[in-house]
Formats: structure tokens, sequence, C-alpha cells
């Protein structure tokens, strides 16, 4: 899953440039752009047809990455978080007060993931920065699984793909809350 530099330091550039980047996640391919540009979340909202109130998740190469925009819980609830990480697993943490709402949607928590495909984190790791995370396709339809999907579906919106491999799960990562440990997504 190696990706070339170059490639990798585009992809940040359209990052902190306001654009959309598509990518592989564990599995499917994900839309992506600055958690905290307004202007470029809106405008992968409004490609994906999602209305904001459903919230964003985040995806980072490591916990650092999230912690702007956490309150972080008691070590009991983190514990099963933390030993879960980096792996498929999404986790509901209570936003900090600074986290915008354009990526909590209508919740006080936002959805968080360390990554463990390593496209992904390497991703993170070149934009210093978590990223949003969601998948790549219009609401309603089939993410996208392949590169030639994603760009029959989007044709052009998109600033940048990051071509890789998805990793090995057939549906998208679970989504947990982990104040309650309900399962809100399998």
């Amino acid at each position: 899953m190696a990706a070339h530099p170059w490639h990798l330091r585009q992809a940040a550039r359209h990052f902190w440039l306001g654009g959309l980047i598509a990518y592989p996640t564990e599995a499917v391919y994900g839309l992506g752009c600055n958690p905290l540009d307004r202007d470029a979340v809106q405008r992968l909202l409004q490609l994906k047809q999602r209305p904001v109130e459903k919230g964003l998740i985040l995806i980072a190469a490591d916990f650092d990455q999230l912690r702007p925009f956490i309150i972080e819980p008691p070590a009991d609830v983190m514990a099963p978080v933390l030993a879960s990480w980096p792996g498929p697993a999404t986790w509901l943490l209570p936003a900090a007060p600074e986290t915008p709402a354009w990526l909590t949607g209508s919740h006080n928590a936002v959805a968080v993931r360390i990554t463990a495909h390593p496209l992904a984190a390497k991703l993170c790791r070149a934009c210093r920065s978590a990223l949003v995370s969601t998948s790549a396709n219009v609401s309603g339809q089939k993410p996208a699984k392949s590169a030639l999907v994603l760009h029959s579906q989007f044709r052009g919106q998109l600033d940048f793909v990051l071509h890789g491999k998805l990793g090995m799960l057939r549906q998208p990562t679970p989504i947990r809350d982990a104040m309650s440990g309900r399962l809100i997504r399998a």
C-alpha cells in the first residue's frame, strides 16, 4: 500500500487549499477534507447530498490528531476505545466546545477513528491533521469500492484521488458510543 511521497504531498496540498480528496479506507473509498475548513466541508456535504445534522467521522493517524476535537472521557471509558485503535472501530466521543457544528451535526459528540489503513494513516500524517472521512458516494447510493466507480460517480468534482487498495472489511466500520457502549452502526 505504498504511495509515492509526491502523491501524498499533492493530497496534503489540496487538503490545505480547501480541496476534496478521495482515498482508500478499511472498507470503501472515503471522501475527505480539512475538518476546520467550513467551505470544504459544506462542499463535501453538498456533493454527497448529506444533511449537516448527521455529523461526520474524523480519521487520524494517532490520538494527538484527535485531541483538539474531543473531551477525553475518564480512563475506564477510554480503555476499550484505545484498545481498539489503530483499527476499524469508530467511536463517538464528547465533542470539545471548539469543535465546529458542521462536524458534530445535531449531536454533542464527534465520531472518530485512528485508522489502521496504512495509506489513510500516511495521508493524515502528510496533512498533519485529522481529516473528515465519509464514504465516497451520494447519500443513499453504494459507496465506491474502486477508483473506476469513484471517477464515474463524481466526474471531475474531486480535487485529488489518492489511489490504493482497500482494506479487508466488507462494510464501513462499526460506530459505538464510548459513553454508553451502545452500538450505533453495525
